[in-house]
């Protein structure tokens, strides 16, 4: 099956260790799109990985970097883009995303990003002395609104299967008329 789509760009958003890169894969082979995480996209554009960028020119510099990326993606069609979890932080971001994209919000519990995130070293924002589940916690405080606010579509990715989370996208995306489903 092939979908055509309305919006011709479908946004994964959440915090870290929600499942938006390994959900991403799957719906763009379900959807058959492109898959981009803009995390990896700012990696290879900058040509050093997300702790160095983080070391040498701070949060801000990251963050500067991940808008010209997003600006430039969310241009795309037929494309499933997981972005990173501080993404929806700037405006500018969120508008160029929502104008051409559906949005995803991947929800989990802290207790889950915790589970999927506490050794993973290139998560910059989990290290150093801060309590890794304090920080998740505060993390979430913040952007969870955000998310919310911005979702066309909320799935909760705690305890699921991968194969139901990517169902009730496509299903979502169905009902809202963002997609067709059409014989290849």
């Amino acid at each position: 099956m092939a979908y055509r789509t309305k919006k011709p760009l479908v946004v994964l958003v959440g915090p870290m260790g929600a499942g938006k890169t390994t959900i991403g894969k799957l719906l763009a082979a379900e959807l058959s799109y492109e898959f981009v995480d803009s995390d990896k996209e700012i990696e290879r554009r900058s040509g050093a990985d997300i702790p160095w960028i983080f070391d040498v020119e701070g949060e801000e510099g990251f963050r500067n970097r991940e808008v010209a990326v997003i600006r430039d993606l969310s241009t795309e069609s037929d494309v499933v883009l997981a972005t990173g979890g501080g993404a929806l932080i700037r405006q500018e971001n969120r508008d160029h995303l929502t104008r051409n994209g559906y949005i995803v919000y991947l929800n989990t519990s802290v207790d889950q990003q915790f589970t999927r995130t506490h050794k993973d070293k290139n998560r910059p924002l989990l290290q150093g002395d801060s309590d890794p589940m304090t920080v998740l916690t505060e993390l979430m405080k913040v952007r969870d609104p955000i998310y919310r606010e911005v979702a066309d579509f909320v799935v909760d990715t705690n305890k699921k299967s991968l194969r139901f989370i990517v169902k009730s996208i496509v299903n979502a995306l169905e009902q809202s008329d963002s997609i067709s489903a059409e014989e290849k």
